[in-house]
């Protein structure tokens, strides 16, 4: 007959992992001696390190009972159930890492590699941050719930900065955020942009443009967490635009 602490060095575990085991009902209580203290028998030894090998090979302790009582049937078919619900958890562990690994790359956790390197390319041409912040804002909800349209969208957008002239308006169009809401430069603004439109269209004559739905415009809109009165001007000169036709 040995001490715990004895039974605990010769299975490699703690004398509290050992009273655990005796709380859960993996291992029996042994008898005690005339001061009170546990005595524990070769076959405790032999019992703790089975458990203790379970455990350290992924087995839940809920069913450690159970496998040290099964016969070799039932033990292989429950081992073989464990180690699917442990490859299922590994699976999903190996999903979090690459999305933790992710991380690093940005805006790329959240839009698409279409979508990123259109931004990159929007940082490149000396576009706000402010500006950059609410194109992936953007993109994030469309990307969500209109996923095939925009695959579409942003097509269309990575070919229209292709377009020097795009690019003018759209640096333009961001720095305009600060100006007043009668700059003269606004009116210039809005008619190189009309005009621009109007060519762009005119290319795709025939071809079919999906739409982004008012309530996902609206949606998108109010997300946008800026206020800007040149901006405001420049949304009211637009709709004017396609008002007029």
């Amino acid at each position: 007959m040995i001490t715990i602490g004895q039974l605990a060095a010769y299975a490699g575990v703690t004398i509290k992992a050992i009273r655990h085991y005796h709380q859960r009902g993996l291992l029996a209580e042994p008898p005690r001696d005339s001061s009170g203290y546990r005595r524990y028998s070769a076959e405790h030894a032999t019992d703790l390190v089975k458990i203790k090998t379970l455990a350290e090979a992924g087995v839940p302790l809920a069913r450690i009972k159970e496998l040290l009582a099964a016969d070799p049937d039932r033990f292989a078919a429950a081992i073989a159930e464990i180690d699917r619900t442990l490859q299922q958890r590994a699976e999903r562990l190996q999903r979090s890492r690459e999305r933790i690994g992710q991380l690093s790359a940005g805006d790329r956790l959240f839009v698409s590699a279409e979508v990123a390197e259109f931004l990159e390319r929007l940082r490149e041409l000396g576009v706000s941050q402010r500006s950059v912040q609410m194109e992936r804002d953007g993109w994030i909800l469309l990307q969500s719930v209109s996923p095939k349209e925009a695959a579409i969208w942003i097509a269309d957008k990575r070919d229209a900065i292709k377009d020097p002239e795009f690019c003018a308006i759209y640096l333009e169009s961001d720095a305009a955020f600060g100006w007043s809401p009668d700059d003269p430069r606004l009116d210039t603004l809005a008619d190189r942009a009309r005009r621009w439109l109007a060519k762009r269209q005119g290319s795709f004559e025939g071809a079919k443009r999906p739409v982004p739905a008012p309530a996902i415009v609206q949606l998108i809109s109010a997300s946008v967490d800026v206020s800007s009165p040149a901006w405001s001007r420049l949304s009211e000169m637009a709709k004017q635009y396609k008002a007029d036709g």
